[in-house]
């Protein structure tokens, strides 16, 4: 690959250069829409298996007691928290998705910017355009490697989500353009993430690092830890060693003028996005027909559903959130696709396991990630057929802010009975108000 000399520059100059009057007022509110979504998906994942070994490990190493690990009373350093918060936010695939790359764009960027804050003092409005800016260098640079990146094997989220860690970062250190470009370039040389541990705990393991390791990347750079000059478009810089022909339109065309975050897709459930489309047909086919008793399934969707999601035969939740089969089967089975629908008892249940044997996949690349088309076939000899062209908390098919709110309520009642979110609610719609945000975090601990 050739380089393209002056393209990590223009990135950083963009980084350091933005202004919060300069992001529109719908891109402001989509980035407070991210961040409540981030708060509930963090509080559901606190407590997880991934999460409570990670700190484990990690506290035997941490004397720190910087930042908080959200909907957790302990406090520990803010790399670790940074790490710990990323790995609970995607630890149940229920995080925001940006649908042009299929990266989870806050995991990684929210918990990087959150540690920084109770380290250093910072308004709502700078965290805001952190985020908004580190969202936007996330996923231009999945843009880039687009469409091929993740279908090879990349679990684009880790392997960019770090570049948007320490672009946000930066920003709210108040880095320089070339202190952004050394902190770009430490990003780009820790950029790492395998989509063949997703369904497993060490899919943990290179989320938790986008955003302990995009903030580590800032942290040095303020210090003058120094990079190459093109870590992005260099000679053999990011783009040249994943070997995917870059798509160069994405880095910088409309950079400040068109923002990632009106691409922005938030879940109703917990589970691969491409399946979304699946959850809705059957759910709605199941309300409709409570009674009718299910043969045979024949799904039809876009080519990235069967490469990602194709399991037919999952042994545990985790894996189950990664398996159309089990998504398809448990949501007929129970006429619900939450959490509870992605545990080992659910994939154990004989019912579920009986209709996971019935359903058939088919490829149409005709189809979008956010489309598919369903035939439901039943006892009585009938033929069912359901479609949908956009997936409930897709951007053509968005979540209702009110929604979101209530998936915050939900995921904090699950986690504590009782426990009162709506301080947190409140702060986070008037963020752009505050002086300091350092105590929003602790808002997720319940008392």
């Amino acid at each position: 690959m050739l380089p393209r000399p002056g393209i990590t520059q223009d990135l950083a100059r963009f980084v350091a250069e933005g202004k919060w009057q300069d992001i529109p007022d719908p891109v402001r509110h989509e980035a407070k829409r991210a961040l409540l979504n981030f708060f509930a998906v963090t509080i559901a994942g606190c407590r997880t298996g991934p999460v409570e070994m990670a700190l484990a490990s990690l506290a035997e190493f941490s004397g720190g007691k910087q930042a908080t690990i959200i909907g957790r009373s302990e406090r520990i350093d803010g790399l670790s928290a940074a790490f710990l918060n990323a790995a609970g936010a995607n630890v149940f695939d229920y995080c925001d998705t940006h649908l042009p790359t299929v990266v989870h764009p806050t995991s990684p960027v929210a918990p990087a910017l959150f540690s920084l804050a109770e380290m250093r003092r910072v308004t709502g409005s700078e965290l805001l355009l952190a985020f908004v800016l580190g969202f936007e260098i996330e996923c231009r640079v999945g843009g880039a490697v687009s469409p091929g990146h993740y279908p090879k094997g990349w679990h684009i989220t880790s392997t960019c989500g770090v570049f948007g860690a320490a672009a946000g970062a930066a920003k709210l250190l108040n880095l320089s353009p070339q202190q952004v470009v050394w902190a770009l370039g430490n990003a780009a040389t820790q950029s790492a993430g395998l989509c063949e541990c997703l369904g497993w705990p060490a899919k943990s393991v290179s989320v938790g690092n986008a955003a302990r390791n995009g903030l580590w990347s800032a942290l040095l750079a303020e210090k003058g830890f120094e990079g190459p000059a093109e870590p992005i478009a260099g000679a053999q810089g990011f783009l040249a060693a994943m070997g995917e022909p870059p798509n160069w339109p994405a880095l910088t065309d409309g950079l400040g003028t068109t923002w990632e975050l009106n691409d922005n897709s938030i879940k109703p459930y917990p589970c691969g996005f491409v399946i979304h489309p699946l959850l809705d047909c059957a759910l709605d086919w199941r309300r409709d027909h409570p009674t009718d008793q299910v043969t045979r399934v024949v799904v039809r969707g876009n080519p990235l559903l069967l490469q990602r999601t194709d399991r037919p035969e999952v042994a545990s939740g985790r894996e189950a959130q990664v398996s159309l089969q089990h998504a398809v089967a448990a949501a007929l089975v129970t006429g619900k696709a939450g959490l509870d629908q992605f545990t080992d008892a659910c994939v154990n249940d004989p019912a579920v396991t009986a209709m996971r044997r019935r359903i058939e996949v088919a490829s149409d690349p005709a189809l979008s990630t956010i489309a598919a088309e369903m035939d439901f076939f039943t006892t009585d000899g009938k033929k069912h057929s359901v479609a949908t062209q956009a997936a409930r908390g897709s951007s053509s098919n968005p979540m209702k802010d009110t929604e979101i709110e209530d998936k915050l309520r939900a995921e904090a009642g699950r986690w504590r009975h009782g426990h009162d979110i709506q301080p947190l609610i409140d702060a986070v719609w008037t963020l752009e108000k505050s002086a300091d945000v350092s105590t929003l975090t602790a808002m997720t601990v319940p008392r």
